[in-house]
């Protein structure tokens, strides 16, 4: 690209960075260090768009999604993470999901975008969860470019000493000011969180949504709830017009102070269930902070998918007709606990008691894998095992009691034993080791599934050491 008439390096790959070539160095002496240096020129307006229409892809993240340009992207996630298993795991998939684009990214998560942004660009670690509070101390150590302060401002803070943020927000905050200016104490409230710093979402225009304006700030839920009902009957026409159900919708708050406030819900399936979809926002509404009122609310649909026509619109995205209330239930309890907390067990083709179980969909349509009618398995299994001191004859015979946690248990009946031995194919020499199953019945009538650990012939097959391995069952 042009830098007035100079020609300079607008970005460089991994490779050139690795060869001394940086951001902002002229062209002909990036030639002179690499000769044959592959050259693309530059595009901002192609790379803007890019960006934008990258933070509406994140909108899978958080409601609210900016772009930083020219190469970064905020994203308020206050209030969704544990709908994708916490912090640390949000992060990791965003990495990961970009990554499989062909895109590098470095992601950090801190109470204030400052915070996320110096960590995230002058850190050490791809992804990063600050803990709450914690961000003076991390950002103490570095660089005072992580502030985001202009070249030239932070060339003169270097030619003063200050080399670290924490040097700098150590010092009087006076004289600097008189010499750099305002920009610079701002920075510096904004990263450690004295001074809000706003972020102005952007929405793709194709996405369903619905705003609505107050002449007077709005304080309560009640207030709240019938606004809801007003959008959502507008975003339900126009995906009934599209054909859409939703799958993922975000309300914001647009407070008088310029804050925004959010409020995320997720459907198992597809719907435009108008009342169920007000329902999961009416039951989060006591947790929005109105602060000084809400002078707008907007409402938004940032997933949808293929809805059949009128007399399927109740069916499962499965095309089976669900149980009463069964998908309705789905949403209200994942949009509580997380989506990834609510599943069903479906079996897996292993002999392996530990193997033979996996996670399914809640409303994911039934496997034609069926669960052993032989050998039942119990309702719960124990991860890891635990160790039980067990009486019993060899080499065939069940236990005749066993203590577990200090308890006695005297078995009454007792079924087995079934023998698993391991699968060759999962690691080296897992054969010769067995387990030898025993499904039993104390006197309380309380069932338990306990395995031998070898057969009693062979010394590789196994210790003869008892396990309780799972409770409950037929």
């Amino acid at each position: 690209m042009h830098d007035g008439r100079r020609r300079v390096l607008a970005g460089v790959d991994p490779a050139a960075a690795a060869l001394g070539l940086r951001v902002g160095q002229v062209l002909t002496q990036a030639q002179a260090l690499v000769p044959d240096l592959a050259i693309h020129p530059a595009d901002p307006d192609a790379d803007g768009a890019g960006l934008r229409r990258l933070a509406g892809w994140c909108l899978r993240y958080a409601p609210l999604a900016a772009t930083d340009p020219s190469d970064g992207l905020w994203l308020d996630v206050t209030g969704c993470a544990h709908l994708l298993g916490g912090e640390d795991a949000l992060l990791r998939d965003l990495v990961c999901r970009l990554a499989a684009q062909g895109l590098a990214a470095r992601a950090a998560l801190a109470d204030t975008p400052g915070a996320a942004h110096a960590v995230a660009r002058f850190g050490t670690a791809v992804a990063a969860v600050v803990p709450s509070g914690a961000q003076a101390a991390l950002l103490a150590d570095l660089p005072i470019e992580a502030l985001r302060l202009p070249a030239e401002t932070a060339e003169g803070l270097r030619l003063m000493g200050f080399e670290r943020i924490g040097a700098l927000a150590a010092a009087p905050r006076a004289p600097l000011v008189r010499r750099f200016g305002p920009a610079l104490a701002q920075r510096l409230d904004q990263a450690m969180g004295t001074v809000f710093e706003p972020i102005a979402p952007e929405l793709p225009p194709s996405l369903p949504h619905a705003r609505r304006g107050f002449v007077e700030p709005l304080l309560t839920a009640e207030a709240f709830s019938t606004v809801i009902a007003a959008l959502m009957a507008e975003v339900c026409e126009a995906l009934e017009q599209a054909g859409q159900g939703a799958r993922r919708l975000d309300l914001l708050f647009e407070r008088v102070d310029g804050t925004i406030a959010a409020l995320r819900v997720g459907t198992a399936c597809p719907s435009r269930d108008a009342r169920h979809l007000e329902r999961m926002f009416d039951e989060r509404l006591e947790g929005v902070d109105p602060g000084l009122g809400v002078e707008a609310m907007r409402l938004v649909v940032s997933a949808a998918d293929r809805l059949a026509p009128a007399q399927a619109a109740a069916r499962l995205c499965t095309g089976e007709p669900p149980p009463a209330d069964v998908a309705a239930l789905v949403d209200r309890i994942g949009n509580r606990l997380g989506s990834t907390r609510v599943y069903r067990t479906a079996p897996v083709e292993s002999d392996v008691p530990e193997r033979s179980v996996r996670k399914v969909p809640p409303l994911e349509p039934p496997t034609r894998q069926g669960w052993p009618e032989a050998w039942p398995r119990p309702v719960r299994l124990l991860d890891p095992p635990q160790p039980v001191e067990a009486m019993a004859l060899l080499p065939d015979h069940p236990p005749v009691a066993f203590t577990w946690r200090r308890i006695r248990h005297r078995v009454r009946r007792a079924d087995g034993p079934e023998r698993i031995a391991g699968e060759w194919w999962k690691r080296d020499g897992e054969m010769r080791s067995v387990r030898d199953y025993f499904r039993v019945e104390d006197q309380e009538g309380r069932r338990f599934w306990l395995f031998r650990r070898g057969d009693g012939v062979r010394v590789e097959s196994g210790d003869l050491r008892w396990f309780l391995h799972g409770m409950g069952g037929g």
